[in-house]
C-alpha cells in the first residue's frame, strides 16, 4: 500500500542558454525536430530533457548520437531539440536530419561523411492511407465464393 502512495520522480527540464548557436528543421514520418547546435561538451537534450531521459530505448539513443558519432565531433557540441508529433522513431529520425544539417551549417567540411551515409536526405516514407472497401490499406476483406 505505502508503494501507490509514493511520489514518481519526474526528470527536471533544464533551461539551456544556445544563443550563438546553428538552427536547422528535420522531418520524418509526422514528427517535426527545431535542432539548435553549438560548440560544447557533448550534451544533448531533447525537449528539455537529457537524451537518456526522453529516449529510454537503447535503439533511440544510439539513432540519434549517429550523426556525431560519424562526422567524429561526439565530444565538441551540444544539442538542444524540441520535437513534437508521430511516435518515438519518427521522433529520432527527425532529430538525426536536424543535427546533420545543424552540423553542416556550422561546419562545410562535415557533409561529405554525413552525405555518404545518407543523414542529409529527409526519408519522404509515410505511411499509405487506407483505401474504401478494404481493411487496411491494401488488405481486402476475405473473399466467399460461396
Amino acid at each position: 500500500m505505502s508503494q501507490l502512495n509514493q511520489k514518481i520522480d519526474k526528470p527536471k527540464k533544464v533551461k539551456l542558454d544556445f544563443k550563438d548557436s546553428k538552427y536547422a528543421t528535420g522531418r520524418r514520418k509526422k514528427s517535426i525536430a527545431k535542432v539548435w547546435v553549438k560548440k560544447g561538451t557533448g550534451n544533448i537534450h531533447v525537449n528539455g530533457l537529457k537524451m537518456n531521459e526522453y529516449f529510454k530505448r537503447p535503439v533511440h539513443q544510439i539513432i540519434v548520437t549517429r550523426p556525431l558519432e560519424i562526422s567524429q565531433v561526439g565530444t565538441s557540441y551540444d544539442v538542444k531539440c524540441s520535437v513534437k508529433g508521430g511516435g518515438l522513431s519518427g521522433q529520432a529520425g527527425a532529430i538525426i536530419l536536424g543535427i546533420s544539417k545543424a552540423l553542416i551549417s556550422h561546419d562545410e567540411n562535415l557533409r561529405k561523411n554525413l552525405k555518404k551515409d545518407k543523414l542529409t536526405t529527409r526519408d519522404s516514407r509515410v505511411v499509405e492511407r487506407k483505401k474504401y472497401g478494404h481493411r487496411k490499406a491494401r488488405r481486402s476483406f476475405q473473399f466467399s465464393k460461396r
